[in-house]
């Protein structure tokens, strides 16, 4: 088995030229757009720019990254072995968890104790003062968490987690290969550990992104406004991206002659799971959207007056909106519902790059409008911003791919992966 991989200079080249596009983008934001004179909140100024395209990359990115190890440990739980021939993949967009942690918590420290109010409006302390004409209620009875130490709290737990589990989960998988084949007790045992680990990292994955996280970091830059079902919908944004990011991967290394045991069969499977939380991501944007609609409640419509606009005027946003449905769901759905695209190593490159790009703008449209509203732009300082996340994502697999084995040779589910079929 051909296991020990080397980067070629082309894949080095881009890794670099992304990093450096990216460092000069966030260089002309800290420079040429100011980021240390702001106003309060609705004042629009290029300030506010950078820290809004900061926070939505940081977050897109880290949880996209982040999605990989839930996918490992909810396939492990499911005693899955079809993963196991390509499991070093996503261990290895997961090993870049950590580095983006740490971009991630800086963004919001310097967002939180730099009093950055044009984010994050509760941040400032008039609105908690009875006694001043800027006393909001609403958010008084949100101070308990709506706070900066509970929110430096809660990120930092919430980050550190992810990393010492995800880490754990990691070590257990190289140091499989150490070890030697695994006769049955050895195997029962290590499946075990692995399950009781993966479990851990479900539990603490349920209770932040898919409850907690999005609520401090997303949806509390629109503080009067709340859906029960945000969390999901961004869960589910973050994880078919996750997913496409996997299959990118895969067949990049597939196409330079790695992991020999990945076949059409393993192509389809990640392709359903593009599909599948395609239409899943649907169903929440949907959900959450015709509740809404359906109430007609003035402290809940206003989410999506920002966005789309009322029935005679649009919105700025209307148009970013609507493609972002059919970037999402449409396309998906028309090309990945065939059996035989999802099996075109070409046609799942094709999508996984288009539904990155387009949950990308998904997080966009869901910043954005309680940041910049309607003077919110998408120019090369967007752009260059992501790329720079890009290129820090290709830096850390390409480390960890050239590093270890890109097969789990000990696994004891490998056969049952060589010889899956769909």
């Amino acid at each position: 088995m051909n296991n020990q991989f080397e980067l070629p200079g082309s894949y080095k080249k881009w890794t670099m030229g992304l990093i450096i596009a990216g460092v000069l983008a966030v260089l002309y934001g800290f420079i040429m757009l100011h980021p240390f004179e702001h106003g309060g909140h609705g004042e629009h100024t290029g300030s506010t720019r950078f820290w809004a395209v900061l926070l939505q990359n940081s977050v897109f990115w880290l949880l996209t990254v982040n999605a990989s190890m839930f996918f490992i440990c909810v396939t492990t739980m499911a005693m899955g072995g079809w993963q196991v021939a390509l499991r070093r993949v996503p261990e290895a967009i997961s090993s870049v968890v950590p580095i983006l942690g740490l971009i991630m918590f800086i963004v919001l420290m310097a967002i939180i104790w730099g009093g950055r109010t044009d984010i994050y409006h509760w941040l400032d302390p008039h609105l908690y003062d009875k006694a001043s004409p800027s006393y909001d209620k609403i958010l008084d009875g949100k101070k308990g968490f709506l706070n900066p130490m509970f929110f430096t709290i809660a990120s930092a737990v919430t980050i550190l987690g992810w990393t010492l589990l995800g880490r754990k989960m990691r070590a257990m998988s190289l140091k499989s290969d150490q070890n030697g084949p695994m006769n049955y007790e050895t195997g029962k045992k290590w499946i075990w550990d692995n399950t009781v680990w993966a479990s851990l990292f479900t539990v603490f994955f349920g209770l932040t992104v898919a409850s907690t996280t999005p609520w401090l970091w997303l949806m509390s830059i629109d503080a009067h406004w709340y859906s029960t079902m945000y969390s999901w919908y961004t869960f589910a944004s973050t994880f078919v991206a996750g997913m496409s990011l996997i299959a990118i991967f895969v067949i990049f290394l597939k196409n330079r002659g790695q992991l020999e045991y990945v076949t059409d069969e393993h192509l389809h499977d990640l392709g359903k799971f593009m599909f599948a939380f395609s239409i899943f991501w649907t169903y929440t944007w949907f959900s959450q959207y015709m509740l809404i609609w359906y109430s007609n409640q003035p402290e809940e419509t206003k989410y999506f007056i920002e966005r789309i606009g009322t029935a005679t005027k649009g919105g700025p946003y209307k148009g970013i909106f609507f493609f972002n449905l059919i970037i999402n769901f449409i396309c998906p759905l028309l090309i990945l519902m065939k059996k035989s695209t999802k099996r075109s190593w070409t046609l799942v490159t094709f999508m996984a790059v288009l539904i990155i790009f387009g949950h990308w703008i998904d997080l966009y449209q869901m910043v954005m409008p309680g940041t910049l509203g309607s003077h919110a732009e998408m120019m090369p300082f967007e752009f260059g911003v992501a790329a720079l996340f890009i290129g820090v994502i290709m830096w850390g697999v390409g480390r960890y791919i050239t590093k270890n084995s890109l097969v789990a040779r000990n696994h004891p589910f490998l056969k049952e992966s060589i010889i899956h079929h769909t």
